[in-house]
């Protein structure tokens, strides 16, 4: 995690930190948040720009949907009537459906003892298999875990790619019994990174899935992954592919800035690159009369922030962590071991650039 944070001109925070961890007898990863935070973050007055102070800043998302938030709960207690109703209710607004399906198959990949229980009593409901194919992708990469390859062993491997495959069975079940559903084609285009299909059959199952509903919000966050060069395209493709979404509808402005992220380590200059400056503009533009009431739209905002600071825009990226206040609950912050710190770590940047007059917009003329 704090490798992320640090550049070698911190080099002396870093030492400092190890320091501590000695003296705490733990690894410098372990240091609890708030002795990282004491030394990592920037001295800065965040009042003084209209932003929450640093101790009220949190990961925690609010409920945005009550009705999943109660259903979850049933669950955990082991019931699943409402849990299959909801599931059912949820056909037709497809982004929500993907909502309902990834929140529900998430904890079914933990205990599917509610989800067999499920099945014993509706053996011919449809819905039940979206969610069981769904389930299988969830499973699946809790067994490969989150560590590097060589970090893990032969055995996760043959059984991450074992329940995949059965997860792809489970979402063509699906789709044959849905076939105007676009989740089960979503739930394949989840699992191709992982099965590392090539390019021909990635998009025919994009294309089916763009024919079920074009503005998929969840298949286009799918599809920019695996067209990024860390799985199985290249920097180049996934900024292609941003940019194709994004003049398709301003709803995927975010995008391109996702692309750019996900390429910074290898080409640093894609956020100064036109096209990524034009859809940030573009974004901002949009975003200028919106809050931060929902997932989506702090994930822009973050995105935003984050480009903004790349470009030293710091008057701008303030105004983003303005309008996100208390919430770190979304991307980019959440890629981050720690996306807490790592939002006040950049927020502080921005905060202390700006107080010695950099990155401040100059006025219309």
């Amino acid at each position: 995690m704090l490798s992320l944070l640090f550049k070698p001109k911190e080099l002396l925070t870093v030492i400092r930190l190890m320091r501590e961890a000695k003296r705490l007898g733990v690894e410098i990863d372990d240091l609890p948040p708030e002795v990282v935070a004491a030394h990592v973050l920037p001295k800065t007055h965040p009042e003084r720009y209209g932003l929450v102070p640093d101790a009220e800043v949190t990961t925690k998302t609010p409920i945005e949907d009550l009705a999943l938030a109660a259903v979850k709960d049933d669950v955990r207690a082991g019931n699943w009537e409402n849990a299959a109703d909801l599931a059912a209710a949820s056909y037709g607004d497809w982004d929500r459906r993907q909502r309902v399906t990834w929140a529900l198959a998430d904890l079914a990949a933990k205990d599917d003892a509610w989800l067999a229980a499920w099945q014993a009593a509706r053996p011919a409901d449809p819905h039940w298999l979206v969610v069981h194919a769904m389930s299988l992708v969830a499973l699946a990469w809790d067994i490969r875990g989150s560590a590097s390859a060589s970090e893990t062993t032969r055995e996760q491997f043959e059984n991450f790619h074992r329940v995949l495959f059965e997860a792809r069975e489970a979402a063509g079940a699906a789709a044959a019994v849905l076939p105007e559903d676009p989740t089960p084609w979503n739930t394949m285009l989840t699992l191709a990174r992982g099965l590392q299909m090539d390019h021909d059959d990635f998009r025919a199952i994009w294309n089916e899935l763009m024919a079920r509903d074009p503005l998929h919000h969840n298949g286009h966050a799918q599809a920019l992954q695996y067209w990024c060069r860390k799985w199985h395209g290249s920097n180049e493709e996934a900024l292609a592919f941003a940019l194709e979404a994004a003049a398709k509808s301003p709803k995927f402005l975010g995008l391109p800035l996702q692309a750019a992220y996900e390429a910074q380590s290898t080409d640093p200059d894609m956020w100064k690159s036109p096209q990524v400056v034009g859809a940030l503009d573009a974004l901002l533009e949009r975003l200028a009369d919106q809050g931060a009431d929902t997932y989506s739209v702090r994930d822009d905002r973050g995105y935003a922030a984050y480009a903004l600071i790349e470009l030293e825009r710091f008057e701008e990226a303030v105004g983003q962590f303005r309008a996100l206040g208390a919430l770190a609950d979304a991307g980019p912050w959440d890629y981050y071991g720690d996306p807490r710190l790592t939002f006040l770590s950049l927020r502080g940047t921005a905060v202390k650039a700006l107080g010695k007059g950099k990155g401040v917009k100059a006025p219309a003329r």
